[in-house]
């Protein structure tokens, strides 16, 4: 008597699991808006379809990006195409009489040409810089290992490229989706009041995203 007594019990509950899980999996496609980070607006819309678009505020920069979301046992992953390798393609190099390296962005946008850091690397060691309102930065002229570039809003994110020759001037454009938000199979748990657990361009794994009423 008291197994079968178990037995239903489990079964019961099991049930009642099951549905709760149908109900999160049926009610999640929504819009979900992250709490409790300063200076910071974050916004993930799950769409019906099973993809998905996310938006980021912080400072003067806004980003987006988008992908897939699939659910598997109350929880949501998020996942976007895959990351090109870098954000920047080197338009031109060759070697100058001139005695400096000069490494130049080139962007469309001009506000953006002076929010760009740069690393040189050669075997004497490394020189750090950021570019002008021109999109240049200018160091001593030396024979370079590599190039390292960034962008300021979007710290997460650099590019490298070697370099296997004498050139001293190198001519860089921004690719198209450089400040795009790329989701690498971004875990979240879904709860009542919405979702818990990682962003794509923040430290750590519990933020919280609240359901838009």
């Amino acid at each position: 008597m008291k197994l079968l007594f178990g037995i239903s019990l489990f079964t019961a509950f099991s049930f009642v699991q099951t549905r709760v899980h149908a109900q999160y999996r049926i009610s999640t496609p929504a819009e979900y808006h992250l709490q409790g980070v300063m200076e910071t607006a974050s916004a993930l819309l799950l769409k019906p379809d099973s993809t998905f678009e996310l938006y980021f505020s912080y400072g003067a920069m806004d980003r987006q990006g988008s992908g897939r979301w699939t659910y598997n046992d109350g929880h949501i992953t998020l996942k976007s195409r895959p990351k090109p390798q870098t954000d920047f393609a080197l338009v031109t190099s060759k070697a100058t009489e001139d005695s400096s390296t000069i490494v130049r962005i080139t962007s469309s946008n001009s506000q953006l040409l002076p929010h760009f850091e740069v690393m040189l690397r050669s075997a004497a060691g490394e020189n750090y810089g950021k570019t002008d309102a021109e999109g240049i930065f200018i160091s001593p002229k030396s024979k370079l290992a590599s190039i390292e570039l960034f962008f300021n809003f979007c710290p997460e994110r650099f590019s490298t490229f070697p370099i296997q020759n004498a050139d001293n001037y190198f001519e860089f454009r921004m690719e198209p989706w450089i400040a795009e938000i790329f989701a690498d199979n971004i875990v979240l748990k879904v709860t009542v009041d919405g979702l818990e657990g990682q962003h794509p361009l923040l430290k750590g794994d519990s933020f919280r995203y609240t359901k838009a009423r």
